[in-house]
């Protein structure tokens, strides 16, 4: 397994910078979805695996059985005084279709679902919330509900090395993500926090 990221360099595993903050997303095939992360100027590091299931140290095969009920991620290391979180939701939200439940587009499965894993309770508020901030702009324009699931980070077992940083090493592999074409505002988005916090004091 390596240990450093195929693209930046970086440690994929602890101990990080004590500066850095992490969060792991769900969004379908990992393939796609840590490209989308790595891109990202902040991002520290990626790695991919599975999380939220009953099997520890579950292989892809086992876990595309659909009977270990991991869900495929991506775990991310930012630098939140470069990049924030809520500029990662934006990105999580705009690259996916979170309302497809237990897929996404062709991809059917259970590790092909939307999920948002946080390691702190201000992560678990502000995912809540940029939630249903999202869900209200997808209902001006469509019918259908988010299925997104949010939720205090379990284990995150690391995949296989070829599948670390996969589209770096295979540019033309496999992407499936889509999203729906609705913009997550993150202006307006904060302004909404702001004014809620006010509010409630």
């Amino acid at each position: 397994m390596e240990i450093t990221h195929f693209v930046n360099q970086h440690p994929l595993f602890p101990p990080f910078p004590p500066s850095l903050a992490r969060i792991v997303f769900a969004l379908g095939c990992f393939w796609g979805a840590e490209r989308r992360f790595w891109q990202q100027n902040g991002v520290y590091s990626t790695a991919v695996g599975y999380i939220d299931g009953v099997t520890q140290n579950p292989s892809y095969k086992d876990v595309c059985t659909g009977l270990t009920q991991h869900a495929e991620a991506v775990h991310i290391v930012f630098d939140p005084e470069i990049i924030t979180l809520t500029q990662l939701l934006k990105v999580f939200f705009e690259s996916h279709d979170p309302t497809q439940g237990m897929r996404q587009g062709n991809d059917v499965g259970t590790q092909y679902r939307s999920g948002i894993y946080t390691f702190n309770e201000a992560q678990q508020t502000l995912a809540v919330a940029a939630k249903n901030y999202y869900q209200e702009e997808l209902s001006k324009k469509h019918s259908l509900s988010i299925t997104t699931q949010i939720k205090p980070a379990p284990e995150f077992y690391f995949a296989e090395a070829y599948h670390q940083q996969y589209l770096a090493k295979n540019p033309e592999g496999y992407c499936g993500l889509r999203g729906t074409g609705v913009i997550f505002d993150s202006d307006t988005f904060e302004k909404s926090i702001k004014m809620c916090a006010t509010l409630a004091h």
